[in-house]
């Protein structure tokens, strides 16, 4: 199954999700008499289609020494590109039963290629983004914190997995970095308004632009950012001060339940008072496929993570502009 052309509109809050299913053996499939009966547990889960290349079977795996987890089984040569393979389930510490065509779900975010074995794919779904509930603390906590997204079916609940925290985690040189290199002293701080789903990303990134110069107010998603924005829409004006008085720039996820990062950019600049604040999408989807979809809805600026460098630089430098352009004019 290959990845077909996304037709989704940008700015629409809409989503397709790949749903997959890992089988895990009940109890019954372990009895004396019965050791490999046919009873099992399917757990469903999905990924944003615009992160999956290819579904394929199972290849010929080679291990790899000194692999960083165990649900890490090797990799593989996939037209002449070296990917490596993690179990999901192994990752999700579950049970995986033994089928008889398990599926590779092989991805492309943030620039790195990996692939995921799972029990099997079901199919692809169009939904909203309002659709997608955010996961409760139980659910994140039992997660280890690699659920973003629930979504309620007629017959079941699918779960939406942060694969970049599981990439990041398995290589913490592809997780959020700031280059200490740089002088990042400045004696001017600017407000930065941060929207992120991911609970790890939303505090780096806190940290990281707080060393950077910023001072950041986090929302989990992009309703929330709305929501925000218009309380200080509305106490810039009835105060009569300039909008960069209270928030100077918005950096946005683009993948997030309630409201994505793209409607989140479409109503800002389709706002006559919101639209002079810099919008920076900071997503692992910025890539040369996808890139148009934020430049349709106005976007200042598109990063792909986890290069918070390039973030704190483009935003002051985005910033600086816009505050020049004030004091000129």
């Amino acid at each position: 199954m290959a990845q077909t052309n996304i037709l989704l509109e940008a700015g629409t809050n809409e989503l397709e999700i790949v749903e997959f299913f890992i089988d895990e053996p009940t109890a019954s499939s372990f009895t004396a008499d019965a050791p490999e009966t046919s009873g099992h547990y399917r757990g469903y889960y999905g990924v944003n289609v615009a992160k999956v290349l290819e579904i394929i079977r199972l290849p010929k795996v080679t291990a790899m020494p000194e692999v960083s987890h165990p649900s890490v089984m090797g990799a593989f040569n996939l037209r002449n590109h070296i990917i490596p393979l993690v179990d999901l389930s192994i990752w999700l510490d579950k049970q995986r039963q033994d089928t008889a065509s398990p599926k590779v779900i092989v991805t492309e975010f943030n620039n790195v290629t990996s692939s995921f074995l799972v029990s099997g794919v079901t199919r692809i779904h169009r939904m909203s983004w309002e659709s997608v509930e955010p996961p409760n603390r139980y659910v994140s906590k039992m997660s280890g914190d690699s659920i973003t997204g629930v979504v309620k079916l007629e017959d079941r609940i699918v779960f939406l997995l942060d694969l970049e925290k599981i990439v990041a985690d398995l290589n913490p040189s592809l997780g959020l970095r700031l280059d200490m290199s740089i002088e990042w002293n400045s004696s001017s701080r600017y407000r930065a308004l941060v929207a992120d789903d991911s609970v790890l990303v939303r505090e780096m990134l806190k940290d990281l632009l707080n060393k950077a110069g910023f001072d950041v107010t986090a929302v989990q998603n992009g309703r929330e950012a709305w929501e925000l924005l218009s309380q200080i829409k509305e106490k810039s004006e009835a105060e009569h001060q300039p909008l960069s008085n209270f928030v100077h720039c918005m950096v946005a996820d683009i993948e997030m339940p309630a409201m994505d990062g793209h409607n989140l950019t479409k109503r800002i600049k389709d706002d006559p008072v919101l639209r002079e604040l810099p919008v920076i999408l900071f997503s692992s989807l910025i890539t040369d496929k996808l890139r148009h979809k934020g430049e349709a809805v106005g976007a200042d600026d598109q990063i792909s993570k986890p290069d918070v460098s390039q973030l704190a630089m483009r935003a002051k430098a985005l910033i600086e502009r816009k505050l020049g352009q004030k004091t000129a004019a």
